[in-house]
């Protein structure tokens, strides 16, 4: 049977070949609609609800891993040194769609400056409306003072560990680390806090990518997804490179 940290990383290994099908669809399709110009809106949302809906089930399934090992999902074993150190409450910051966004429409627009000015560059990043940019500068306040509150209800959960009873068990016991069904008690309830607070983070997450992807349309939010799901895919291996470089490999 396997062991609850084997069910976890089998999760997220699950999670990154989907990841690797879905960018390998979103870039044909690019690469497609940059040869015929045939690639049209349909086909394009098509693209980015499969892209929402597998994100959707795969928060489900690790929401119900993490009432099992709460603990392996914030100290993750299946991820390198270099993604542990840009965790947000067990994932990345969702207000990070939105600064990706921004650096897109910049550098998309250095690059196409040629194609813009003769009014080529259709639907993409670099084609976007101001409406579109006071839009998502809006997402990116709420998501911001979203962010703020989970960061302070999940500092104050660290914080809780040196309060009663947890604290005061460690205090009274006679050995270092010996069996305590009190100081059990209080860390089982202590993973309750931290399994809710890692779901509302992931509802948070996926409900930017899904405003995001509104506001968008749905050329830009396959251009926006090849990027995404681009980044997630290299910051895995590059972290990969450095665990060996650092002997952690």
């Amino acid at each position: 049977m396997a062991t609850d940290d084997q069910l976890l990383q089998r999760c997220f290994h699950e999670w990154m070949a989907i990841q690797e099908q879905e960018l390998k669809d979103l870039t044909q399709a690019l690469d497609q609609n940059q040869t015929d110009g045939n690639l049209t809106e349909n086909a394009c949302a098509q693209l980015t609800d499969k892209s929402v809906n597998s994100f959707q089930e795969y928060i489900d399934k690790r929401a119900g891993l993490a009432r099992q090992d709460i603990s392996g999902l914030f100290s993750p074993s299946w991820n390198t040194a270099l993604e542990n150190s840009l965790l947000w409450i067990a994932g990345c910051r969702p207000s990070i769609y939105i600064r990706l966004t921004y650096a897109l429409c910049g550098s998309q627009v250095e690059f196409q400056l040629g194609e813009i000015i003769q009014g080529l560059a259709r639907g993409s990043l670099s084609h976007i409306s101001a409406t579109q940019l006071r839009m998502i500068n809006d997402l990116h306040m709420k998501t911001i003072k979203e962010e703020e509150k989970l960061s302070s209800q999940f500092a104050s959960l660290q914080e809780n560990i040196a309060d009663h009873p947890i604290a005061i068990v460690a205090k009274r016991l006679s050995h270092v680390g010996e069996p305590s069904g009190e100081a059990d008690r209080a860390l089982d309830e202590h993973e309750v806090s931290m399994s809710n607070i890692l779901q509302e983070a992931d509802t948070l997450r996926l409900s930017t990518l899904k405003e995001l992807l509104g506001i968008l349309t749905p050329l830009q939010g396959v251009d926006f997804l090849v990027a995404s799901k681009k980044l997630h895919l290299c910051m895995h291996e590059w972290g990969k490179t450095r665990d060996t470089r650092h002997g952690r490999r």
